[in-house]
C-alpha cells in the first residue's frame, strides 16, 4: 500500500500516512461493533506491519463520538448456538500481543468491551474529554479477555481492574488517564492530528533504536499469549453457559444491558 491509498473491507480502513499505519473502525451503523470481517483485517493489517520495513508505527482511531462498540452482539449468539470457536478474535488479540510495531490509539467517545481492552497492549493513548471505557463482560456472563486478566491489574492496581473488569464500571477519560489507560487527554477536534503528531514523532527516531527500546519494555509477550489463549478457552465455555445466553437475549430484546 502506497502513501495515501486508503484498503476498504467491511468496517475497517486501513491507510498510511508516510511511515504510519491507520486503522479506523468504519462501520457507523452498527457503532464500530467488530464482526469477524474485521477482526481479520486488523490481524492482517498488524501481521502486515510487522513484515514491511516502510511502516514504523499502527494507530487505531474510531470516529467523532464513537470508538468502538466492542464485539457484535450477534457473533456470540452466532457462536454460542453453533457451539464454534471464535478464532478469528483470538487471531487479533494474538497479534496485537506479539506486534513488532508500536500501537497508538486515539479514543473519542464510547470505546466497550474490546475497545478497552485492546488499549492495553497501545503503547501510547490519547483520548477525549468525552471518552468513556467499559466492559460489561460479566454483565454478559462472560469475563474479561485480551489478557486483560493479567495486564490490567498490573498497569492500575487490583483494585481499580476490578472496578472496571468485574463490577463493570465506566471508566472517564480522567480516571482512565490516572489509572494509566490514557496518556493523555486532549479535545475532540485536536485528537487525530495530536495521535498522528506523536505516531510521526516516534516514526522519525532512529529505528532499530526505537524497536529495540520497545521491545525491552514490553518484555517477552509469551506470558500475554498464554493468557489470552487462558482466556479464550474460559470465554468459549462461558458462551455456552444459560448465563450468558440469557444476558444475550435480553441486551437484543432491550438494545441494552
Amino acid at each position: 500500500m502506497t502513501r495515501g491509498e486508503i484498503a476498504m473491507t467491511d468496517g475497517v480502513a486501513i491507510s498510511r500516512e508516510g511511515a504510519v499505519q491507520v486503522i479506523r473502525f468504519a462501520r457507523p451503523t452498527k457503532k464500530n461493533a467488530i464482526d469477524a470481517p474485521m477482526y481479520a483485517a486488523m490481524t492482517e493489517a498488524l501481521e502486515t506491519a510487522g513484515r514491511d520495513d516502510a511502516i514504523a508505527v499502527s494507530v487505531f482511531l474510531g470516529a467523532p463520538e464513537i470508538f468502538c462498540a466492542g464485539n457484535d452482539i450477534a457473533d456470540f449468539i452466532r457462536a454460542a448456538s453453533e457451539g464454534s470457536e471464535m478464532r478469528g478474535v483470538g487471531d487479533f488479540l494474538t497479534a496485537l500481543a506479539t506486534s513488532r510495531r508500536p500501537l497508538m490509539a486515539g479514543v473519542d467517545g464510547l470505546a466497550v468491551g474490546i475497545g478497552t481492552t485492546m488499549l492495553m497492549h497501545c503503547d501510547h493513548v490519547l483520548a477525549t474529554p468525552r471518552a468513556t471505557f467499559r466492559t460489561p463482560f460479566t454483565a454478559l456472563g462472560l469475563l474479561p479477555e485480551a489478557a486483560s486478566s493479567l495486564i490490567g491489574p498490573r498497569l492500575m492496581g487490583h483494585r481499580r481492574a476490578f472496578e472496571l473488569l468485574v463490577m463493570g464500571r465506566d471508566m472517564d477519560a480522567e480516571a482512565a488517564r490516572a489509572a494509566g489507560l490514557v496518556n493523555h487527554i486532549v479535545a475532540p477536534g485536536a485528537l487525530e492530528d495530536a495521535v498522528l503528531a506523536a505516531a510521526r514523532h516516534l516514526a522519525e527516531l532512529p529505528r532499530e533504536a526505537m524497536l529495540a527500546s520497545r521491545r525491552l519494555l514490553k518484555g517477552d509477550s509469551g506470558e500475554v499469549v498464554t493468557r489470552i489463549d487462558m482466556e479464550m478457552a474460559l470465554f468459549a465455555e462461558r458462551l455456552q453457559s444459560p448465563e450468558a445466553q440469557a444476558a444475550f437475549q435480553a441486551f437484543m430484546s432491550k438494545g441494552k444491558l
